[in-house]
């Protein structure tokens, strides 16, 4: 299992990663994408609202469950990602092969960066995990 360094992460399993200015990748974790086993489906209806840390923006589908995806900073929803969208690339799996590339599901603008702050690290995370 992959915890890379250059993430922050969440309770709820969620990662970000800050590119840059305020512009950041969300996704979902190796652990959560290992714990929901293949996923078939991934729903973001959210894109160019502006929402708050914790506000639900999607949920992701699997053979046995669907979990909502929480946001883990503050910001507005520039875009889905284009290759697990159903409407375009349709491949959800990316996020099971992938969670922390390919697979990423959302690009946010971050309207407050200090959140971050309240975040885990890697070490962290993992141990939360373990």
């Amino acid at each position: 299992m992959e915890f890379p360094d250059t993430l922050k992460y969440t309770n709820e399993h969620e990662w970000v990663r800050v590119e840059e200015g305020n512009i950041a990748y969300v996704g979902i974790t190796d652990f959560a994408q290992g714990e929901l086993d293949e996923l078939v489906y991934v729903e973001v209806e959210t894109v160019d609202e502006t929402l708050d840390k914790d506000e639900v923006f999607g949920t992701v589908e699997a053979v046995k469950t669907t979990s909502e995806l929480f946001m883990p900073v503050s910001g507005k929803i520039l875009e889905f990602n284009p290759q697990i969208d159903e409407a375009d690339g349709d491949n959800p799996t990316l996020v099971n092969e992938d969670p922390y590339g390919e697979g990423w599901i959302v690009k946010i603008e971050m309207t407050n960066p200090a959140e971050l702050e309240e975040l885990m690290d890697a070490e962290a995370y993992k141990k939360l995990v373990s």
